[in-house]
């Protein structure tokens, strides 16, 4: 064979080669990152984990960040924006971005971070078997309602009435609120849900929890997390979060996945997909280790003496 027809029949080969695998023969990688609010510390994070499996931004790694800062109006032209870069890989946190990207395309492989239930919201076909172009790590945020619970009534025994603050822009409301409902009535709760279509609503909502005496908030986390946490100090409400970062930002408590783990857990998923492995046949990943973090500042402010008992099922306790 001659050199000529020797180097086109290479060059042939490789163009019918996967994108990704085109990407990783050149030595170079692209992530697509879209974040549907505040992306920190999952960002920084994930980079870290990346790093320790090899993947070093300006050396064989390039990272494409979008985030729609909790505006469900930006999300799904950003989920466009990075699919139009064709991307080796795309990274979705939480919920609203994966069903943005899966939306956009069903051909670039997509990795969840934290998802809630994503066999109820349609990302995937099952745990085990995803089936399309989406796998991931799930946050199971929706099991966790029961316990949220529990931790409200830890926190204040006279409990009877609490709000549950959901977004409405997420696919994942429907679960959450269908398990804070299942929760409740074995702990005598009665549960109230304020519906958020948009940020700009959250003032009025957490005045009118206030003045509906309601004795806690749970917040969905996909909504901004430090706002609600700087809403629920200044009107004297009791919130909790099952999230982990929640208290770190000034929540009262947070009960939810290890982000570390999670993060971790994504990080390698997100390799496998680069050394071509099928979404399709990924299972989910579900966390296996989970949190409490409680604020003892936030809860002197709010009055709230948190009893000894709790204070050592704590993780962090923050001073």
């Amino acid at each position: 064979m001659k050199r000529r027809q020797f180097i086109a029949l290479l060059g042939g080969a490789a163009v019918g080669l996967p994108f990704a695998a085109r990407a990783q023969q050149a030595g170079m990688v692209t992530i697509g990152i879209l974040s549907f609010q505040n992306p920190e510390p999952f960002r920084t994070m994930l980079r870290d984990k990346l790093r320790e499996l090899g993947y070093a931004e300006g050396r064989n790694l390039k990272i494409e960040f979008r985030s729609a800062e909790g505006s469900r109006d930006r999300i799904s032209g950003l989920a466009a924006e990075l699919v139009g870069l064709h991307v080796d890989v795309l990274v979705a946190y939480p919920t609203p971005a994966a069903v943005a990207l899966q939306q956009a395309t069903r051909e670039i492989p997509i990795v969840m971070l934290g998802a809630g239930d994503p066999v109820g919201t349609g990302l995937v076909a099952s745990l085990a078997r995803p089936g399309g172009n989406v796998t991931g790590t799930s946050s199971t945020t929706a099991e966790l309602g029961a316990k949220t619970l529990e931790l409200v009534r830890d926190f204040i025994p006279s409990v009877q009435r609490v709000a549950v603050l959901a977004n409405a822009a997420d696919s994942f409301t429907k679960s959450f609120l269908q398990q804070m409902q299942t929760g409740a009535p074995s702990l005598g709760l009665e549960i109230q849900t304020v519906m958020i279509t948009d940020p700009e609503e959250l003032d009025s909502a957490f005045a009118a929890m206030k003045q509906g005496a309601l004795d806690a908030v749970i917040v969905q986390p996909s909504l901004p997390r430090q706002r609600v946490a700087d809403l629920a100090l200044k009107n004297h409400i009791l919130a909790i979060a099952p999230s982990s970062e929640f208290a770190v930002l000034g929540g009262l408590a947070a009960y939810g996945p290890s982000q570390t783990e999670m993060i971790g857990r994504t990080a390698s998923i997100i390799d496998k997909v680069l050394k071509r492995s099928k979404p399709a046949e990924l299972p989910v990943e579900q966390p296996t280790k989970f949190e409490l973090t409680i604020n003892l500042k936030t809860a002197r402010a709010l009055g709230i003496t948190v009893s000894p008992a709790l204070l050592s099922r704590a993780d962090e306790v923050i001073e």
